[in-house]
């Protein structure tokens, strides 16, 4: 009898274990899913976007379709807005985050309408830091030059290339001029080939690796400072942002800046999905990023790869959110300072 009882718990357990996979298969089967990119196509975040479209849905049971979808407005404020605020709830859409949403919600900056913390991280693929250059024709090499001569750069209205500058002008004594209006990255890009501005307030060191390597190469562009909590192995002898600070109170403002480059390239889901298809979503994200086909295309696109899990994702993104509001409040203030 006890031999009986005991097959029949096993049984049981075996019939059972797929049961938590199985609802997520069974829902994703024949599905499309939604990726949207909070940006206009053609730079880092839709690059990683449509390569993820491409690579996840085979390893998501049910296999569904993945359709990147490009929706640019508010410096990714719109995106995180929608995808809070009125996407479906059920796991059919993800979203490629901007990295600056937690502390622009932090600061209460306009325009934001979601909490970060209902989103559910599903993966990050980079911790790259981002940066501020000069264009080569510029007469600007170092931090130390913009705080002597001044350096005209270009960035979207609400993205980081505009608040860095301002920060730095305010607590670095640095002297750049921002020029905004333009709808994305490569538009300023584009303005600062054509000698319109002389530099770009912001992009990510894996933008600038996946989108412009020629760049790099024939040395048109000059990295200035990197944000970030830690010097880039590619860059030792960069300055972080966060080093520029004269005392410790500047220092934790700029480490509440930086800490968004941990995620840098985040994918979520909307609030309200089922567990058991989170859990799906973010192991399927964790099997991506070893394929080796995923890691193959993302190589031969020179796209930096650092991923983490969406768990260790989410802490983060909390973290910032959290900020004590002293720090998040001096942050705001320093950055709309020149507006009054």
């Amino acid at each position: 009898m006890r031999r009986l009882a005991a097959l029949c718990i096993l049984v049981f357990w075996l019939a059972a274990a797929p049961s938590f996979a199985q609802p997520a298969a069974d829902f994703y089967r024949g599905k499309q899913i939604s990726l949207i990119i909070g940006t206009s196509a053609g730079n880092d975040y839709d690059f990683r976007g449509r390569l993820i479209s491409r690579h996840l849905g085979r390893h998501i049971p049910g296999n569904p379709q993945i359709v990147p979808r490009n929706m640019p407005g508010g410096g990714g404020i719109q995106a995180a807005n929608w995808t809070v605020n009125l996407a479906p709830r059920d796991g059919t859409v993800l979203h490629m985050i901007m990295a600056n949403m937690m502390a622009a919600q932090a600061m209460g900056m306009p325009g934001v309408e979601f909490d970060a913390r209902k989103l559910f991280w599903i993966g990050n693929t980079t911790s790259t830091p981002n940066v501020v250059n000069s264009w080569f024709t510029s007469g600007v090499a170092s931090i130390e030059d913009v705080r002597t001569r001044g350096l005209v750069v270009g960035a979207p209205m609400g993205t980081a290339g505009a608040l860095y500058p301002l920060l730095m002008n305010a607590l670095a004594g640095t002297k750049f001029k921002l020029v905004t209006g333009y709808p994305g990255g490569n538009e300023a890009s584009l303005a600062m080939e054509r000698g319109e501005v002389e530099g770009r307030g912001s992009n990510s060191w894996a933008a600038w690796k996946s989108t412009k390597p020629e760049w790099l190469r024939d040395k048109k562009i000059n990295i200035l400072v990197q944000i970030g909590l830690k010097r880039h192995p590619d860059l030792p002898d960069v300055p972080l942002m966060l080093e520029l600070a004269a005392n410790k109170a500047d220092r934790h403002l700029l480490e509440f800046i930086s800490a968004e480059t941990e995620v840098a390239r985040s994918l979520v889901t909307t609030p309200g999905v089922p567990p058991d298809r989170v859990e799906a979503l973010r192991r399927a994200f964790d099997a991506m990023v070893r394929d080796p086909d995923f890691i193959s295309e993302a190589g031969k696109a020179q796209m930096d790869m650092s991923p983490s899990t969406g768990e260790e994702a989410q802490k983060i993104a909390e973290a910032i959110v959290n900020t004590p509001p002293e720090i998040a409040l001096r942050a705001k203030a320093l950055i709309e300072a020149p507006a009054k």
